[in-house]
């Protein structure tokens, strides 16, 4: 399956403050979110940002670029498919997601699994994601590439959305990933 620029919505998922000293590649995470968010943005792509209880864990982290046209959702649910999110991203007539943030394991698994469900193609950018032990993050790889998700790089992706170097958008996406 590949990616569409005009079926595609990001879903940039609790990267927050609160986790930061826990996650060893938080650094690469958020230079993958940036370059993603800014993407978003430049192709017209709709965004959700989720945070996961920010009264406890935190906003998003500060250097985090979230563009003005983002659909923030607070959550408690793992998933991001709480009934207002899911309510959104129906009314996109979306059919394909693309998934970045944090933890792995937890919430964009869960995510991905409930996306699943709902009949969208997940797409997960693996140098967008990150867990407190790797071996989480390997293991939710695995399992989601088992299931029919497609593991992706933010630069693949980008790229794949294009399809040529004739885009109207071909510069300013490759300078975001140079």
């Amino acid at each position: 399956m590949r990616l569409k620029e005009d079926k595609a919505i990001f879903a940039m998922i609790d990267i927050q403050e609160a986790f930061g000293p826990f996650i060893p590649e938080l650094e690469q995470v958020i230079k993958t979110a940036n370059i993603l968010n800014k993407s978003a943005e430049i192709l017209g792509i709709p965004l959700v940002v989720t945070e996961q209880y920010p009264k406890g864990l935190g906003k998003t982290c500060e250097n985090i670029n979230i563009p003005e046209t983002a659909n923030i959702f607070e959550k408690n649910l793992f998933s991001i498919f709480a009934p207002e999110v899911k309510e959104y991203i129906k009314s996109t007539g979306k059919t394909q997601i693309v998934l970045y943030g944090i933890e792995s394991h937890v919430c964009l698994m869960q995510s991905s699994l409930d996306a699943l469900d709902l009949g969208l193609e997940v797409f997960y950018v693996e140098d967008g994601v990150a867990s407190r032990d790797d071996r989480n993050k390997v293991t939710a790889i695995r399992r989601l590439s088992q299931l029919g998700v497609q593991v992706v790089s933010s630069e693949m992706l980008l790229f794949e959305i294009m399809q040529s170097s004739k885009h109207p958008h071909f510069r300013e996406i490759s300078k975001l990933v140079k």
